[in-house]
C-alpha cells in the first residue's frame, strides 16, 4: 500500500468527531478529483458526511455564498478550499502533514525525477524499462496538461483531454515499478557524493542522478485589485469557472493560444466576451483566430494594456489603454479571465548553482544535462525552442537515456 493510503485510513480511523462537507461543483475538469476524494473518505468513516450541489442547477445556492470559483468546498459553515486539490492534499489538509520520517527509508534512487506532468513521466518509464531504481516527485501530478480541455495535435489520437490524457498516463506509469511521491514540493538540491533534493517538510531525498522536469504557476498581470479580488471575478481557469459567468460579460487577458481557447470556450456560456491582447497582433495558431473571427460574442481588442480593474465587492469593471494613442477606456464586466502565459517553478533551483537563462529556464545541452553533471533536464522550462506536450514526452525519453548513459560510464 502507497503512503497516501495509508495517511487517508488513518485519518478516516482517527476522526472521532462528526464532520461535514459540501462540495459546490459542476462538470469542469477539477471537480470530479474534489468530489471523488471525499466520496471515499465518506465511505471510510461514517463520521463524515458529503453533500454535492450542482452549481449550475442551483444558482441560488451558489450567489448566496458568493461563489465565484469552483470546486468550493465549504467544512460546516466555512470555505475549506477552493480549486483543484487531489485527494493527498486534501488528506495533508485535513490531518497533518507527510512528515520527513514517512520518507526516511527510501535508500538512493538511480534516478529521481522531480515533476509529475508528461516529461516525468516519460522520463520514469523510460528509466524503470533500463532497469533504474526510480523516483517521481510531483506536487501536482498530471501537470500543467490536466488543465487543458483540447488536446487536438497527439499523433495517434484524434481529439482527447488533458485530464484523460494524464490520468492514462499515470496509469501506465503504475504499470512499472516507479515508486511515485505525491503531493511534496521539493525546495533544494545540492550536488555532492549524491544529489540531494530537499523537500518542504524537511525530508532530504538521494539519487545517483537526478531528472528536472518542472512546470510553472499562472502568470499574474499585476494591476490593482487582481489579488485582492481572485476568485471573486478575477480568476485563471475558464473551464473550472465559466459556467459561473452564465450570460455575463467578462473579459480575457491575452491573445495566445490559451487566451484564445478560453475565449471561445467562454464564448459559448457568456454573453460577451472580450479579449485584450498586448501586442499588436496576436500570437495564437491561425486556426484559432479563423474560429475567433466567426464568433459573433467575441470582441478582441489589440495593442492595448491593462491599466485598473474596477470593483464593488466583486468584479465591476477594467479600464485599459490603447497603446498607439495613450487613450484610456472602460468595459463594464463581471469577470475577467488572466490567460498570459506561465511562471517558470525554477527559482529554488539557483541556490543549488542550476544554471538559468534570462527567461528562467533550465539551460540544457544536446544530451539534455545541466551544467552540473548527473542532473538533467526536460519539459516546459529547459531552454528548448518549442513548446508541446509531444516534445516534452520525447525529451522525458531522452533524459532517462541520457541518465543511464551516465550511470553506465562512472
Amino acid at each position: 500500500m502507497s503512503l497516501v493510503g495509508k495517511e487517508i485510513i488513518e485519518f478516516s480511523a482517527q476522526a472521532s468527531q462528526n464532520e461535514e462537507f459540501i462540495t459546490v461543483t459542476d462538470e469542469d475538469i477539477n471537480c470530479p478529483y474534489i468530489v471523488q476524494a471525499f466520496n471515499i473518505m465518506a465511505v471510510l468513516n461514517l463520521n463524515i458526511t458529503h453533500t454535492i450541489i450542482e452549481g449550475g442547477m442551483y444558482q441560488g445556492k451558489v450567489k448566496a455564498k458568493g461563489i465565484m470559483s469552483v470546486p468550493t468546498v465549504y467544512k460546516g459553515q466555512e470555505e475549506f478550499t477552493s480549486g483543484r486539490a487531489s485527494i493527498e492534499q486534501l488528506v495533508e489538509k485535513l490531518d497533518d502533514p507527510l512528515d520527513a520520517d514517512a520518507l526516511a527509508d527510501k535508500g538512493v534512487y538511480d534516478v529521481l525525477i522531480i515533476g509529475g506532468g508528461p516529461a516525468g513521466n516519460s522520463a520514469a518509464i523510460y528509466a524503470t524499462r533500463k532497469g533504474l531504481k526510480t523516483g517521481l516527485l510531483a506536487e501536482t501530478f498530471g501537470g500543467q496538461v490536466i488543465e487543458t480541455v483540447g488536446i487536438e495535435n497527439m499523433i495517434g489520437t484524434l481529439y482527447t483531454e488533458g485530464t484523460k490524457l494524464m490520468d492514462q498516463v499515470e496509469e501506465y506509469t503504475k504499470s512499472y515499478d516507479v515508486d511515485i511521491i505525491k503531493s511534496q514540493l521539493a525546495t533544494g538540491i545540492e550536488k555532492k557524493e549524491l544529489i540531494e533534493v530537499t523537500l518542504a517538510n524537511g525530508a532530504v531525498l538521494q539519487a545517483k542522478t537526478a531528472i528536472l522536469a518542472l512546470g510553472g504557476k499562472w502568470r499574474n498581470i499585476n494591476i490593482p485589485s487582481e489579488e485582492e479580488f481572485r476568485n471573486k471575478g478575477v480568476t485563471y481557469c475558464s473551464h473550472c469557472d465559466g459556467p459561473l459567468f452564465e450570460e455575463k460579460n467578462i473579459a480575457v487577458i491575452g491573445g495566445g493560444n490559451s487566451g484564445l481557447e478560453a475565449a471561445l470556450n467562454l464564448a459559448g456560456i457568456t454573453k460577451h466576451v472580450t479579449v485584450l491582447e498586448f501586442l499588436p497582433e496576436l500570437k495564437s495558431d491561425q486556426v484559432l483566430q479563423e474560429r475567433a473571427a466567426k464568433t459573433y460574442n467575441l470582441t478582441i481588442l489589440k495593442n492595448v494594456a491593462t491599466k485598473e480593474i474596477l470593483d464593488q465587492d466583486y468584479v465591476t469593471g477594467l479600464n485599459y489603454v490603447e497603446r498607439d494613442t495613450n487613450e484610456e477606456k472602460h468595459l463594464n464586466l463581471e469577470g475577467l479571465f488572466v490567460r498570459i502565459g506561465l511562471v517558470p517553478s525554477t527559482a529554488w533551483l539557483k541556490d543549488g548553482g542550476i544554471e538559468l537563462n534570462e527567461r528562467q529556464e533550465i539551460i540544457v545541452d544536446q544530451f539534455s544535462s545541466t551544467n552540473i553533471s548527473g542532473i538533467f533536464a526536460a519539459g516546459d522550462y529547459t531552454d528548448s525552442a518549442y513548446k508541446q506536450i509531444i516534445i516534452f514526452m520525447g525529451s522525458g525519453a531522452t533524459n532517462a537515456i541520457g541518465a543511464f548513459d551516465y550511470l553506465i560510464r562512472q
